[in-house]
Formats: C-alpha cells, sequence, structure tokens
C-alpha cells in the first residue's frame, strides 16, 4: 500500500511527458530533468500533454510503484510551472482531488496542544 506522509519528498515535472512511458522511462525522466535519484523514495509526479492524466512514480525499497490518474471530466485546473517544484503533502492530496494547492485553505502543520492541568 502506497501512503503519503508530512515527511515525504514530493516533486513534480513541470512538462508535460509521454505518457506511453512506463517505470523506466519516468526514472529516467527523473535524472535528467528533475536531476533526482529515482531510487531515493520521494514522490515523483507527472502529467499528459491534454492535462487530463497525472502519473505518480515512487520506490518504497523493494520495488517501484507507478500510479496513473485520469480525470473522468476536464482537465486539470492547476499544475505548476518551472522546472522542478516541490510539493507538501497536503498539497499533492488537493492537486489529486484536481483543486488549486495554492488557493487551498489548511490548518498550521504542527499545533502545540494544551498542556492538562495536574489539579489545584
Amino acid at each position: 500500500m502506497l501512503q503519503v506522509v508530512p515527511q515525504m519528498r514530493i516533486f513534480a515535472a513541470c512538462e508535460p511527458v509521454d505518457f506511453r512511458r512506463g517505470i523506466d522511462g519516468l526514472a529516467a525522466e527523473c535524472r535528467r530533468s528533475l536531476g533526482e535519484d529515482p531510487f531515493s523514495g520521494a514522490v515523483f509526479l507527472f502529467r499528459n500533454r491534454s492535462r487530463t492524466a497525472i502519473k505518480i512514480l515512487t520506490y518504497d525499497g523493494s520495488g517501484f510503484w507507478l500510479c496513473h490518474r485520469r480525470m473522468s471530466k476536464g482537465r486539470l485546473k492547476w499544475w505548476p510551472e518551472g522546472g522542478k517544484v516541490a510539493l507538501a503533502a497536503r498539497e499533492l492530496q488537493v492537486l489529486l482531488w484536481n483543486g488549486d494547492p495554492r488557493s487551498a485553505r489548511y490548518d498550521e502543520e504542527w499545533r502545540r496542544l494544551p498542556q492538562p492541568s495536574l489539579g489545584d
């Protein structure tokens, strides 16, 4: 089971890739255009040219996971621009539901819990 946790490094490739590529082709793209090691355990995001699908590639220590998500209606509303963009886990969740992580409202990442009183 693939689980995305806040400590994971997540990188989005801003330029579209050929979705005929499989694990080996996307791993090569991680090295070539993102400058990252596909065996590092980071999560890598790719989109197709028409902005209707996302592929996610990650290595879990024993093998690669390749996930493909295709929009049933419409296109991706938002995708990062630039060469390589790092995302937080919560931004990835918004992106996968076809939202815009820049306009999403989030709670603070870390909140101090109130200290219990030990009695007076």
